[in-house]
């Protein structure tokens, strides 16, 4: 027999890790927008890029942070995480197990990673053999998940976690603070980026090289403009909302801001139209005067950015 949260499912996003946790607040009937969520944990202003554009890119970086700065936006994580390297990898799978179970009973959404492919889902229920659970599935996936087998595959790491709304903070802590991440996520520390990849202009400073170079990776250049694209878009509406929310006498520097990440939402549209996801082909990554228009508008892009990290924190400093 299932036990299931009726009405509970993921909400499509490029950034599958968001989609999850607003399918989350949209089922425990959160008032959060979309541009509020991404803007407010910072993830609307981050890039996070592998020196051959590995499609790996959006979800291989420290996201712990997007929890911390969950809470202003009103939400609080709670849960499981562990790999393969850990001892108490075979218990952490049972507890993330016992988590989810005993969350569901009580009505409190859960999601998780790699239930099908290497994204998130939200965990819609489960049985006695497993997980039932809905999000990005290209091909049809076993569900239930047997809850034995959760991070059996090569990557080999558990994510496993429980949603539940908190109060938030004020508007001005909300965006001051994601800012602030933002700000110190570009610049590429240690404690947020792995080995062999880069953030903010950085970041971007090797897409454009793997691109020069011919070494960027097909699908990992597909999908990388997909994601980025969906974040500098809600950067841009969060811009406009935080703009709505604060002091007027800020407002001059969030249309500064609007200005700069709406060029770079639009050169990343165009990087995005020219290595499509859904029609992509081969040869498109081979097509030089493809990867010199990507080049051009990934430039001007970056050039953008720079003014706009420049006007964040010029709002941090003024706030």
């Amino acid at each position: 027999m299932v036990k299931k949260l009726e009405n509970l499912k993921w909400k499509p996003m490029w950034v599958t890790h968001l989609g999850c946790i607003k399918g989350c607040l949209d089922y425990l009937e959160m008032d959060v927008s979309d541009a509020w969520l991404y803007g407010g944990t910072g993830h609307a202003f981050v890039i996070n890029m592998h020196e051959q554009v590995c499609p790996s890119g959006p979800t291989a970086w420290h996201t712990e942070m997007l929890f911390k700065l969950g809470k202003n936006v009103g939400y609080e994580i709670d849960g499981v995480f562990s790999h393969k390297g850990k001892p108490d990898f075979e218990e952490s799978r049972k507890k993330a197990w016992e988590h989810v179970k005993k969350s569901i009973d009580d009505g409190i959404p859960c999601y998780g990673w790699e239930l099908a492919i290497p994204e998130f889902y939200v965990v819609t229920g489960y049985d006695e053999e497993g997980y039932h659970f809905s999000g990005s599935m290209p091909e049809p996936a076993k569900i239930p998940k047997p809850w034995q087998e959760l991070a059996a595959g090569d990557i080999g790491v558990i994510e496993m976690y429980s949603v539940k709304p908190t109060k938030p903070a004020d508007d001005a802590t909300t965006v001051k603070q994601a800012f602030e991440f933002a700000l110190e996520h570009a610049r590429s520390p240690k404690k947020w980026i792995y080995e062999g990849y880069k953030a903010g202009l950085e970041g971007f400073d090797l897409w454009i090289k793997a691109l020069e170079t011919d070494t960027a990776d097909g699908f990992g250049m597909v999908y990388n403009a997909a994601v980025w694209l969906e974040c500098r878009v809600y950067a841009v509406e969060f811009l406009k909302e935080a703009k709505e929310r604060l002091d007027s006498k800020l407002a001059s520097l969030f249309d500064e801001a609007i200005s700069h990440y709406d060029v770079v939402a639009r050169q990343l549209n165009q990087v995005k139209e020219l290595f499509p996801f859904m029609t992509r082909k081969p040869e498109h990554i081979q097509d030089e005067a493809r990867r010199n228009k990507a080049i051009k508008a990934l430039k001007t892009a970056r050039a953008a950015e720079e003014k706009g990290l420049e006007t964040l924190q010029k709002i941090v400093d003024a706030m």
